[in-house]
C-alpha cells in the first residue's frame, strides 16, 4: 500500500489564485509520469460537476475546480476528491453535500456544528486517495489564518498536517498590500503550521520586477519562508474561473483587436445565485465572440444572445430578474426574433410557471416564453447525460442532430403546460424545448458549450482543447518557479 505525498496551494485570501496553481501542479506533476488526484476538502461553490462515486453507481457532485484538477491529473474525477460541497442558497444557508449526495440534516446543521460530523469523511477520503496515488495536490479555502475558524477548520491546516503536506502560500499581489498579507497569514498559525510552508508564491504580478526588492528577501528574514515564484498577470490562460462573475478580458482590451470584427455578442444574465458560469468560458475563447455578464437593462443593449444560466435558487434569481427590469428586456429581445437560451434554472424561467409543494425553492409566475411547468421535487436529479437534439427550426436549427454530453443537476420536473398548446421538444426526454417561433431553447443539460459538435455547428469555430489548456498551465509554473522547487516539494528531483 503506498501513501503519496501531498503538495498543498493555500491562499492568503480568496481569489488569490489558490484553484488555477493546483490545477496546474497537477497536469506537471502527471508529465512527470506520476499518478495525481486532486483533492479539497471542503468547497464553497455553486459551480459543481457529475462524477463517479455515487451510491448504486449514480453520479455525485463536487466543485467544479476539483473536477478540472482531476482531468488535469489525468485522473477520473470522483466524489472523495471534493467529500464536502456547500452551495449557497442564500446569505445565511447552503445546502450540504457530503460525498456527493445532498445531507439534509447536515443542511440543517449550524456551520460549528458540523466538523465532528465531517472530518471523519475527509479524512478517510483523503487517506484513500493517498493510498492510490503517487501525489496528491491539495487545495485549501479562503485562508487559514482565520483564526475565529481555527476550532472547527476543516479544509485548511488540519488537513495539512493530517497529509504532512508541503505547503505553498499565493497571495494575488495585484491587489496590493502581497508582503503583509503573507506575513499576517504566516504570523497566526501555529509553530508547527509554520514548518510546513515551504515557499510564499506572487501571483498576477504586472510591472517592473526589480520594484519588488529588497521585499522577498526581508520576509525571508522575518519568517524564514523563501519566495519561490513571482508569477506574471496572465488575463486568458483558458481555465473557468471558479467563482463569481468576472469579465474575460483585460480592461480596456477589446476581443477584437487583432482579430476579425465580433459577430456575435451575448449576454449572460448575472443573477446573484447564478451557478455552474464555468461553462461558458468556452465562449469567451472563440474569435469573433464577444461574451458579457449582464445585471441591468442596459447591459442587454445590442446583444445578439441572452443566456439565462443555472441558478442554485430560481425563484429568487427570477425575482431579482424581475426588480432589475430585465424580464422586459428579455421578452422585447424574444418578440423582435432575438436568440434566448436558458440552461437549467434559466429553463424552468422561461416558462409559465414554477409550482413548489415541498419549500424547496418557491413559487412564482414565469415569464412565459416557453409553455412550461416546473415542479420541485425533493428527489435530486444528479446524473451525467449523452442525448441528441432532435429537428431543431430557426435560428437553432444549426444544432439538429447534433449529439452532446453533458449533466444534469436539477430539483425541478419540467413538463408541458396542459391549460397551453404543444411545445416543440427539442431532445428526447424532456430534456430540452424549443418555442413555436423557433428562436427560444431551453436545455436541462450544462455543459454543451464544451462540446466540439456544439461550437462547430453554432460559430463554425473550434477553440483550444482542455488539454491544451492544462499544459500551458504546467508550462507557465515550470518557467516561473524557482528551478527544481516542484520536484523538491514531493521528495523528488528534476526528470
Amino acid at each position: 500500500m503506498t501513501t503519496a505525498r501531498c503538495v498543498m496551494v493555500l491562499g492568503t485570501t480568496s481569489g488569490a489564485g489558490k484553484s488555477w496553481l493546483a490545477t496546474a501542479l497537477c497536469r506537471w506533476y502527471a508529465r512527470q509520469g506520476l499518478k495525481v488526484a486532486p483533492f479539497k476538502a471542503q468547497n464553497m461553490s455553486n459551480n459543481a460537476r457529475v462524477v463517479a462515486g455515487g451510491p448504486e453507481g449514480a453520479g455525485g457532485e463536487i466543485g467544479s475546480a476539483q473536477y478540472f484538477q482531476a482531468l488535469a491529473a489525468r485522473a477520473e474525477p470522483d466524489v472523495r476528491m471534493n467529500p464536502l460541497l456547500l452551495k449557497p442558497e442564500s446569505d445565511t444557508h447552503s445546502q450540504v453535500v457530503l460525498l456527493g449526495q445532498v445531507d439534509e440534516a447536515l443542511s440543517r446543521t449550524p456551520w460549528r456544528g458540523r466538523s465532528a460530523s465531517v472530518w471523519p469523511v475527509i479524512a478517510q477520503s483523503l487517506d484513500a486517495l493517498r493510498a492510490e496515488n503517487d501525489v496528491v495536490v491539495i487545495e485549501g479555502a479562503g485562508s487559514p489564518a482565520e483564526i475565529n475558524l481555527r476550532d472547527c477548520d476543516v479544509v485548511n491546516m488540519r488537513v495539512a498536517q493530517h497529509a504532512d503536506a508541503a505547503c505553498l502560500l499565493v497571495t494575488d499581489i495585484d491587489r496590493g498590500g502581497a508582503f503583509a498579507h503573507l506575513y499576517g497569514t504566516w504570523a497566526l498559525l501555529s509553530a508547527d503550521e509554520r514548518k510546513l510552508i515551504r515557499g510564499f508564491v506572487l501571483n498576477k504580478f504586472r510591472g517592473d520586477a526589480s520594484l519588488l526588492v529588497p521585499g522577498p528577501q526581508m520576509l525571508r528574514d522575518l519568517t524564514g519562508v523563501p519566495t519561490v515564484a513571482t508569477l506574471p498577470m496572465w488575463w486568458q490562460h483558458g481555465l473557468p474561473e471558479e467563482d463569481g462573475v468576472f469579465h474575460p478580458l483585460p480592461p480596456g482590451k477589446g476581443r477584437d483587436e487583432g482579430e476579425p470584427s465580433a459577430i456575435t455578442t451575448i449576454a449572460v444574465i448575472a443573477y446573484p445565485r447564478i451557478s455552474n458560469l464555468d461553462e461558458f468560458q468556452p465562449l469567451a475563447n472563440i474569435p469573433g465572440v464577444r461574451l458579457g455578464w449582464a445585471r441591468h437593462e442596459a447591459d442587454l443593449a445590442g446583444a445578439d444572445w441572452i443566456v439565462l444560466p443555472g441558478s442554485k435558487h430560481t425563484s429568487s434569481d427570477l425575482a431579482w430578474l424581475r426588480s432589475q427590469g430585465l424580464d422586459r428586456a428579455i421578452a422585447q429581445h424574444a418578440q423582435g426574433g432575438g436568440m434566448v437560451l436558458g440552461i437549467c434554472g434559466g429553463l424552468q424561467m422561461l416558462g409559465e410557471a414554477l409550482i413548489d409543494m415541498h419549500a424547496i425553492d418557491g413559487n412564482g409566475p414565469g415569464l412565459g416564453l416557453l409553455p412550461l411547468v416546473t415542479a420541485f421535487e425533493p428527489a435530486k436529479t444528479v446524473r451525467r447525460t449523452r442525448s441528441r437534439f432532435g429537428q431543431l427550426r430557426g435560428r437553432w436549427s444549426a444544432l439538429s442532430g447534433v449529439e452532446v454530453r453533458g449533466y444534469e443537476i436539477h430539483h425541478g420536473q419540467t413538463t408541458q403546460h396542459p391549460a397551453m398548446g404543444a411545445g416543440l421538444p427539442a431532445m428526447p426526454g424532456g430534456l430540452a424545448w424549443q418555442s413555436e417561433q423557433g428562436n427560444v431553447l431551453g436545455v436541462y443539460l450544462h455543459g454543451l458549450f464544451e462540446e466540439p459538435a456544439v461550437l462547430q455547428a453554432l460559430f463554425g469555430a473550434r477553440v483550444p482543447t482542455l488539454d491544451r489548456v492544462f499544459d500551458g498551465l504546467a508550462d507557465f509554473i515550470d518557467r516561473h518557479f524557482e528551478p527544481g522547487l516542484i520536484a523538491r516539494m514531493i521528495g523528488s528531483t528534476p526528470g
